[in-house]
């Protein structure tokens, strides 16, 4: 079968298109025919060697995919051949740029019904990540208010239109080209970060989800009201900044399971979600895609897919 593959780290130009040896899945795994793979910042870091977790050489790029179930490893499931699922291979979020993908059973989930394959490879890790921060990690109720950083990305539209579905008032932040989309995902105010301060005109929040980290959430501090939380998904909060102005923060790592893919599912074929599908390459094309995540090449907004096809 193809694959893209990393033998040794670095940039994009690192990543080879080459036959490999089918994988076979083990207990608590299925093998799973990919249908397309979607690419994310952290397959960069990843193919880099800035990745959080441990990374043996070599591998095969990709997390996020949606296929169908080719065979099934040992041990109960539901799971059979045919079954068309979504979701994340492994813990390592290394596999899915490739014809066939193990992935375990724990981090995959039946595929939305009203998506295509493409459609729904673009989902599950920042679906998952926009459900955790509010949700988990702030853990907000109708009613209480939020500031959203980067609302426009593929996280933040997840989160926007969550926030929105749980009956939450939203703040928001993005670019002054994304403001009537941000609007039209849910959000209540949406401020340019570029032309205005966002402190000047968003009080006492219940909750900050920074999803662009720097000086942006250095600032949010000021808009907590005590006892407030600031969840970031990009790095690790200033803890003196939080206790001086009387505030919770944290950083987490998104952790993908089926009971999570399940109901963004739910909401997918409700019609309660869209998804945002920028680029959609061949699979032999992934080193485009990272050009493109490292801006050496232009894209549109939304998320880059890798069409894997038959």
């Amino acid at each position: 079968m193809k694959a893209c593959r990393v033998h040794h780290f670095g940039p994009p130009d690192v990543i080879s298109f080459e036959d490999v040896e089918r994988p076979r899945p083990g207990e608590g795994e299925v093998l799973v025919r990919v249908k397309a793979a979607g690419v994310g910042p952290w397959d960069g870091w990843i193919r880099a060697g800035k990745s959080v977790l441990p990374q043996p050489l070599p591998l095969t790029l990709g997390s996020d995919l949606s296929g169908t179930v080719e065979s099934v490893g040992p041990g109960p499931t539901a799971l059979k051949p045919g079954i068309e699922v979504f979701g994340v291979t492994n813990r390592q979020f290394t596999g899915a740029y490739a014809q066939y993908a193990v992935a375990s059973i724990a981090m995959i989930a039946a595929k939305p019904a009203r998506l295509s394959h493409v459609e729904a490879a673009s989902v599950p890790v920042v679906a998952v990540t926009a459900q955790q921060a509010l949700f988990e990690q702030a853990n907000l109720a109708a009613g209480q208010t939020v500031l959203i950083h980067g609302a426009a990305g593929s996280v933040g539209a997840y989160a926007v239109q969550m926030a929105r579905e749980a009956g939450l008032r939203i703040s928001a932040t993005a670019a002054a080209r994304d403001i009537e989309t941000v609007r039209g995902l849910g959000a209540h105010k949406v401020i340019d970060y570029r032309t205005a301060r966002f402190e000047e005109s968003v009080k006492d929040v219940d909750a900050v989800i920074d999803l662009v980290g720097g000086e942006i959430q250095a600032r949010s501090f000021a808009v907590l009201k005590p006892g407030g939380i600031l969840v970031s998904a990009v790095s690790n909060p200033d803890q003196g900044l939080a206790a001086r102005h009387g505030v919770r923060a944290l950083f987490f790592l998104v952790n993908v399971a089926t009971a999570h893919l399940t109901s963004i599912a739910a909401m997918l074929d409700a019609g309660k979600l869209s998804v945002n599908v920028g680029t959609i390459l061949p699979l032999a094309d992934a080193r485009v895609a990272h050009e493109m995540l490292e801006g050496a090449k232009s894209r549109p907004g939304g998320k880059i897919v890798l069409d894997v096809g038959e």
